[in-house]
């Protein structure tokens, strides 16, 4: 049994993680923090049936929580402010994170991987565990390869609550084609389409755009195009739901416990893509 402990239980795609997790055969959920429901069972708030009657603890005691449950693996879907304070506790004592979450700093990312190797506690982290995301990360890859010259942009969309912009997804997609056209995502995205002379040059290696939309409750749609003279193609994922990207969080789990070599992983690693 897989010794879990979940942070941000009562979040909108952690909630869903919890209950995954609390019917797995595989994994014991020994411990839950989080900052809203303290002192309530996780069971109780997830309408599910929790038989180690779990109780919701105060994240600010996560090192006490820590000592006394030992967990082996933290799941991890919150926001970035909480992923950079929370998952470093978890990695100095030993713990084998599974970050979900989006927007964080690349200052928070050296130090955490200089940490897995440090305290020996492989980690994965991802924007997008969902399995077709990934899936797509791929399809991008090979067909920026052989499109080139051929004009690139990502359009993505999400729920009015989503508090960055562009997505985590949609920036991963632009770092995946511009590592396979030879350049650097930061020189040559261009964010937004602005009024008044365009100075734009031409072709996938001077320019990939990335435009974001907010409205309602979408879950998250992203499209990547392909523009070429006379013809186009495009990709494009939709989430249905956030079902799916615990599914992958599960996956993420599993895989992590048993992983050997230490480092931070990605999720095409964790489907063997």
């Amino acid at each position: 049994m897989i010794k879990l402990l979940i942070l941000g239980p009562t979040g909108t795609t952690g909630r869903i993680i919890s209950s995954l997790a609390i019917e797995d055969d595989e994994i014991e959920v020994v411990a839950a923090c989080d900052v809203t429901q303290i002192g309530e069972e996780l069971g109780a708030v997830l309408a599910v049936n929790d038989p180690n009657n779990i109780q919701i603890n105060d994240v600010k005691n996560l090192q006490e929580i820590i000592n006394k449950t030992k967990p082996e693996v933290a799941v991890d879907f919150t926001t970035a402010k909480a992923t950079e304070k929370n998952s470093i506790i978890c990695v100095e004592n030993g713990i084998r994170c599974v970050i979900g979450t989006t927007a964080l700093s690349k200052e928070f990312l050296n130090q955490l991987k200089d940490l897995v190797k440090k305290y020996n506690a492989p980690a994965i982290i991802s924007p997008n565990m969902a399995a077709g995301v990934n899936v797509l990360f791929k399809v991008s890859e090979i067909l920026a390869n052989y499109l080139n010259e051929w004009d690139i942009e990502i359009i993505e969309a999400h729920h009015h609550r989503k508090v960055d912009a562009p997505s985590g997804t949609a920036l991963k997609i632009g770092e995946v084609i511009s590592n396979s056209i030879g350049s650097n995502l930061n020189e040559i995205a261009k964010y937004g389409r602005e009024k008044g002379p365009n100075k734009r040059l031409v072709g996938a290696k001077n320019e990939i755009g990335i435009h974001s939309i907010r409205g309602g409750d979408i879950v998250g749609d992203h499209t990547v195009l392909f523009a070429g003279p006379g013809e186009r193609i495009e990709l494009k994922h939709q989430a249905h739901s956030r079902m799916c990207f615990a599914v992958g969080a599960i996956k993420a789990i599993k895989f992590i416990v048993k992983a050997k070599e230490i480092k931070i992983y990605t999720t095409n690693e964790v489907l063997g893509l």
